[in-house]
C-alpha cells in the first residue's frame, strides 16, 4: 500500500504493520470512547510512539477517516474470499453478518466520522459502490450457480440489509439481526420465474 505522506511509495512491511495495527487501534477506541479518545493512547494500544502516529495520520481526522475506510475496505474486500470458501448464497449470508458488525462499527464511530465531515472531508464517498459492487459479486456468482435471483439490484440489497442493521444492529438484538437476514436471503433464493 502507498504512503499516504510519502508521496505513494510503498510502505515498508514494519511500517504497514505499524499502519495497520494503528487502524485496528482506532476502530475500537473510536467506536467504543468517542471521537475525543487521546491519540496517545491509541498508539500506546497499537504498540508505538505518537510520532508514528502522526506520521501516518498528521491529524486526528486522518485517523477518523483512514480507521473507517478501513473498516469498509475489510468488509468489501472480504467478499471475494468467501465466495472461493463457500457456495455464493452461504457466502452472502456470512458477508451479511460482516454487514451488521461494520454497520455497528460505524455507528459507535459516528461522533467521529461528523468532526471529520465537519472539517471538510467525506469518509462515506466511496462507502455506496464499494458496498454494492461486493454485494453484486454473490448476486452474480448466485445466479450462475443458480441458487439465486437473477433479477436483483444490489441497491435494493444494501438497502435491506442498511434496514435490518438500523432496526435490529445492536449487540442485543443479533438474534433478531440474524432471522432478518435469514428472511432476506430467503428472498434472494426466490424464483422471480416460479409464478
Amino acid at each position: 500500500m502507498p504512503d499516504p505522506a510519502g508521496g505513494g511509495r510503498p510502505l515498508r512491511a514494519d511500517a504497514q504493520r505499524n499502519r495497520d495495527k494503528l487502524l485496528e487501534v482506532a476502530v475500537r477506541a473510536f467506536s467504543q470512547g468517542g471521537p475525543e479518545i487521546p491519540l496517545e493512547s491509541i498508539a500506546k494500544e497499537a504498540g508505538v510512539g505518537i510520532g508514528t502516529l502522526y506520521r501516518h495520520f498528521p491529524t486526528r481526522e486522518a485517523l477518523v477517516e483512514a480507521a473507517y475506510r478501513s473498516e469498509l475496505a475489510r468488509l468489501c474486500d472480504s467478499a471475494a474470499d468467501l465466495l472461493r470458501e463457500l457456495p455464493a448464497d452461504r457466502a452472502l449470508r456470512a458477508w451479511m453478518n460482516r454487514f451488521i458488525d461494520y454497520m455497528a462499527t460505524k455507528q459507535g464511530m459516528a461522533e467521529a466520522l461528523r468532526a471529520v465531515i465537519a472539517s471538510g472531508g467525506n469518509p462515506f464517498s466511496e462507502s455506496r459502490d464499494r458496498l454494492t459492487a461486493a454485494i453484486s459479486l454473490f448476486l452474480a456468482a448466485g445466479a450462475d450457480a443458480g441458487i439465486l435471483r437473477s433479477d436483483v439490484d444490489s441497491y435494493d440489497v444494501l438497502a435491506g440489509l442498511s434496514g435490518i442493521s438500523l432496526s435490529a444492529g445492536e449487540p442485543a438484538r443479533r438474534e433478531q439481526a440474524g432471522r432478518l437476514l435469514d428472511l432476506l436471503l430467503d428472498g434472494l433464493r426466490y424464483r422471480a420465474d416460479a409464478g
